[in-house]
């Protein structure tokens, strides 16, 4: 990007300078695993005059996504909408009500068929012909159906377009299911969580704008980017897991001191995402739930937030080793090698036994746990 576009850059962005908005892209290509020179694709994408359409389904839902997305500050609502992306239809930020905003919805799907993104947010109804959700007199299932197959791209944001989650969760009177189970065969993005980060949606968006396709994906549809790691590797609170360190009430002297919250029902050892790496809520310092002494609930995982007891311990597939094994090739006192390759031999499994046994311990105690409470 030439310096003779600053200027033109900076009307586009509202007054944001090219050194900052280029700075934004490489945040951005970074939070996605691409190399920082990517930076300047994303930035060329994002001031094409052309911005990419996005129309945004709300279904059984409790409007947390849209919320979420109201309060992200880099960029800001107006940014997003008004300069990166065109929001061609939401029944929360539309401007019109209506006959007026549901004529502007089929106007964009028209104009921008195979090319406009689709965002759903909530589960859908499906008892009873789905008639427990209906907008402008059609059910959610009828609307998703004839929306969908014209899109470009479909984006399932929050839990409960991704996998049910509140809404699908027992005794799920109204039968509600996940978008994927209504559109099958078709590929559809996963941004859970509950609310999910705004920003895995925007970098999600970006990629797509400027690759012309969808980031990778794990096997239940999320970008690995965002939801490749468990929440339990980057905790902050980690490393008192890995000594033994464990709040076991709320307000006791561990948890004052900031010790795992693992022994509270925290399921970040089963659950991936993002979350203590890009943090929540844009208040300076940044925050999220383990953070700030609450457990995490497992939101963004499927058979986990929801469905398990917000006490229940979580389990644990995982254990830490030593970050160094005694050496077995190192030549010994007395020419000894191989008795010290045997000996140390012994010694990594009683190291890697001993983690075992730790975990199995931590699940037996669970277990007894569980049973006292």
């Amino acid at each position: 990007m030439r310096k003779s576009d600053s200027e033109e850059i900076r009307k586009k962005l509202g007054g944001v300078s090219r050194r900052d908005f280029l700075k934004f892209c490489t945040v951005m290509a970074a939070g996605m695993g691409l190399p920082l020179g990517m930076g300047t694709k994303i930035a060329e994408a994002i001031t094409n005059p052309k911005r990419p359409p996005v129309i945004w389904l709300s279904f059984q839902e409790c409007t947390g996504c849209v919320e979420s997305l109201l309060r992200s500050t880099h960029p800001t609502l107006e940014h997003l909408i008004l300069d990166l992306i065109s929001l061609d239809y939401s029944e929360t930020l539309c401007v019109g009500a209506g006959h007026q905003a549901e004529a502007a919805k089929q106007a964009s799907i028209e104009a921008n068929k195979g090319k406009f993104i689709l965002v759903v947010d909530g589960a859908v109804p499906t008892k009873d012909n789905g008639i427990y959700c209906k907008i402008a007199g059609k059910t959610a299932l009828q609307i998703l159906n004839e929306v969908a197959p014209q899109a470009g791209a479909i984006v399932a944001m929050g839990s409960c377009s991704s996998w049910g989650g509140i809404a699908a969760a027992a005794p799920n009177p109204t039968d509600a299911k996940p978008i994927s189970e209504i559109l099958k065969g078709k590929t559809i993005v996963s941004i859970p969580g509950c609310p999910p980060n705004p920003y895995n949606l925007l970098s999600t968006v970006l990629y797509y704008v400027t690759f012309k396709k969808l980031p990778a994906l794990d096997a239940k549809g999320r970008p690995q980017f965002a939801y490749g790691r468990l929440i339990h590797e980057n905790c902050e609170r980690r490393p008192h897991f890995d000594a033994g360190r464990f709040a076991l009430k709320f307000g006791d002297e561990g948890h004052r001191s900031g010790f795992c919250l693992y022994k509270l029902g925290c399921k970040g050892p089963e659950t991936f995402a993002n979350c203590p790496s890009i943090l929540f809520g844009d208040t300076g310092s940044g925050t999220w739930p383990v953070g700030i002494g609450h457990p995490c609930i497992g939101c963004t995982e499927q058979g986990v937030g929801f469905t398990k007891p917000l006490f229940q311990l979580a389990s644990l597939t995982h254990f830490t080793p030593p970050a160094t094994y005694p050496g077995i090739n190192e030549e010994k006192a007395g020419g000894a090698t191989v008795v010290g390759a045997a000996l140390a031999a012994g010694v990594a499994g009683i190291v890697i036994g001993a983690g075992s046994k730790l975990v199995n311990k931590l699940g037996e105690e669970d277990k007894k746990g569980t049973k006292e409470r």
